[in-house]
C-alpha cells in the first residue's frame, strides 16, 4: 500500500535533470508578457525554472524545507523569486496572480482542505489567468493508498466547468514512479483560463 508519506528528498533527486513539464510550457505559451506566478507543490524548481527564464516574478511554495532550501541554491538571490514553507492546508494567497501552476502536487491535498483550496485557486487568478497542473484518475493504482483526491473524468471536467479549457489530456497506463516503484498511471494534465465567458 502506498500512502501519503512519500520520500520526498529522494523524489526531487531522482527528478532532478528533468524537463520542465508540458502544461507550464503550454500555459506560459499564452501569454504575451510575464506578470506574477504562484508554483505550488514547487519541489526543486523544475517548473518554477521556465517562469523564472521568461522574467515571470514567482512565488514558490512546497511543504518540504529541504526543497526550498535546493531550490533557492539553484537560483541563488534571484530578484523575481520569492519562497514559502507550507502545506496546501494553510495556503492564503493576499493577491491574485495570472497563473498558478501545481504539477503532481494537488492530490496529496486533505479531503477536507481540498475543496477549499480548489475555489481558493480559482478566486486568487485574474480574469484571464491560467491554471496548469494535475488530477489523478480514478483508476490510479494509489487511489486505495491514501491519496485522497483521485477523479473520475466527469468530477475533473465539473471542477474546470468556471474555466476555459485549453489543454485537457488523459494518461493511463502501466509503468514506474521516478523511485522505481510499480504503479498503474492515470493522470490529467491541465491547463486552463479563467475567463468571463468560460465554454
Amino acid at each position: 500500500m502506498t500512502n501519503t508519506k512519500r520520500d520526498w528528498k529522494s523524489y526531487y533527486t531522482a527528478i532532478a535533470d528533468r524537463p520542465p513539464r508540458k502544461t507550464i510550457l503550454t500555459a506560459l505559451a499564452g501569454f504575451e508578457t510575464p506578470a506574477s506566478a504562484i508554483d505550488l507543490g514547487c519541489g526543486i524548481g523544475r517548473d518554477t525554472a521556465p517562469m523564472l527564464q521568461q522574467n515571470w516574478t514567482v512565488l514558490a511554495i512546497d511543504q518540504e524545507p529541504s526543497a526550498i532550501a535546493q531550490l533557492e541554491a539553484n537560483f541563488p538571490a534571484h530578484p523575481n523569486l520569492t519562497t514559502q514553507v507550507a502545506k496546501f492546508e494553510a495556503l492564503k494567497i493576499n493577491q491574485p496572480v495570472s497563473l498558478i501552476n501545481a504539477s503532481f502536487c494537488l492530490p496529496f491535498c486533505s479531503a477536507e482542505a481540498f475543496p477549499r483550496l480548489w475555489d481558493h485557486i480559482f478566486e486568487s487568478l485574474i480574469t484571464g489567468g491560467r491554471f496548469s497542473g494535475h488530477l489523478f484518475g480514478d483508476r490510479d493504482s494509489w487511489k486505495e493508498g491514501g491519496l485522497i483526491n483521485c477523479q473520475t473524468r466527469s468530477q475533473v471536467e465539473t471542477l474546470l466547468k468556471p474555466y476555459k479549457i485549453e489543454l485537457l489530456e488523459e494518461e493511463e497506463h502501466l509503468g514506474k514512479t521516478p523511485l522505481g516503484e510499480d504503479r498503474y498511471w492515470h493522470v490529467f494534465h491541465i491547463v486552463a483560463q479563467k475567463s468571463s465567458n468560460p465554454k
